[in-house]
């Protein structure tokens, strides 16, 4: 009875001081209607003090793996938005679960990504040639996975921005933006490995960190054919560039728990609505554990 008076009064706000349509108050009716079913088929009566966002996350997995297109999942997902707004101005409920569910985005191409099996088996047990530049191909893929840095910010990059003391490198991004990137110790190992033996034979008078065999500053084609060849080993994906290194790292930081807003500072974005594309491939992983896991699927 405690829900259902809420209900009723926030679709009473939403006709009158909204002065949303019928048509529109009848779809708010029926999304939340079956949201509320899905929890008490959970087996306890709803209550929206003390749903929390695992359960709408649930919510959505289960609609999707239903066939419902995302257009739908996130008009219910706005639904449930302003329902929990709704809920916290009138003091029903203290925390809005809604603030930790992100709509799934529609009409964007997910992002490219090597499973994380895979980059683990070139980086450990792959032969990379024992001579400069087969030393340097292999830094250079460790730190592109590593730091999640973009090709442009890899060719850039001076003996001076790399302090392996403090396991970070210092990037120039876009706009001329600065930032510093940590990286873990077996990239430091690789680093440090890697420019002993550049220095010894290319000296320190050019101070880009990367060189071709020639020793001049490395350039962008050749930097492709470095990571095209090496994922061709371990991937059958179409495509297999610098920025698919650059996907691997966010989605593989977001699948094991990073912050989002700590990602986008990791990859220099702008903007967090740039970082966000990758919780779809989150949302994919989650599924799958789903249809694997649940005893009803």
């Amino acid at each position: 009875m405690f829900l259902y008076m809420h209900k009723d009064s926030f679709l009473r706000y939403l006709q009158h001081e909204k002065r949303y349509s019928q048509h529109t108050l009848r779809s708010y009716t029926a999304d939340l209607d079956q949201f509320f079913e899905f929890c008490e088929g959970e087996g306890k009566p709803f209550d929206p003090s003390k749903t929390t966002h695992k359960t709408i996350r649930t919510w959505v997995l289960t609609m999707i793996n239903n066939g419902t297109t995302p257009r739908s999942v996130k008009r219910k997902l706005s639904t449930l938005k302003s329902f929990y707004k709704y809920l916290m101005r009138e003091g029903v409920v203290v925390e809005n679960p809604m603030e930790r569910v992100i709509s799934p985005k529609m009409g964007k191409k997910l992002p490219v990504f090597v499973e994380a099996e895979k980059m683990d088996t070139l980086i450990d047990n792959f032969d990379f040639e024992d001579n400069y530049e087969g030393i340097r191909d292999k830094t250079i893929i460790e730190l592109f996975y590593a730091t999640g840095i973009r090709l442009s910010e890899l060719i850039n990059l001076k003996l001076g921005d790399v302090d392996v003391y403090n396991n970070s490198i210092k990037v120039l991004g876009k706009r001329n933006k600065e930032r510093i990137i940590p990286f873990h110790f077996e990239l430091r190992k690789t680093l440090s490995e890697y420019i002993t033996y550049r220095n010894s034979e290319f000296g320190t008078d050019l101070n880009y960190l990367f060189l071709t065999a020639a020793g001049m500053k490395i350039y962008d084609k050749l930097v492709y054919r470095i990571v095209n060849k090496y994922l061709g080993y371990v991937t059958t994906l179409e495509k297999k560039s610098p920025h698919v290194l650059r996907h691997t790292f966010a989605t593989h930081m977001l699948n094991n728990g990073a912050d989002m807003n700590a990602i986008k500072e990791l990859l220099g974005h702008a903007n967090l609505s740039a970082t966000q594309i990758y919780t779809h491939n989150t949302f994919e992983k989650l599924i799958k554990a789903y249809k694997q896991a649940h005893p009803r699927e």
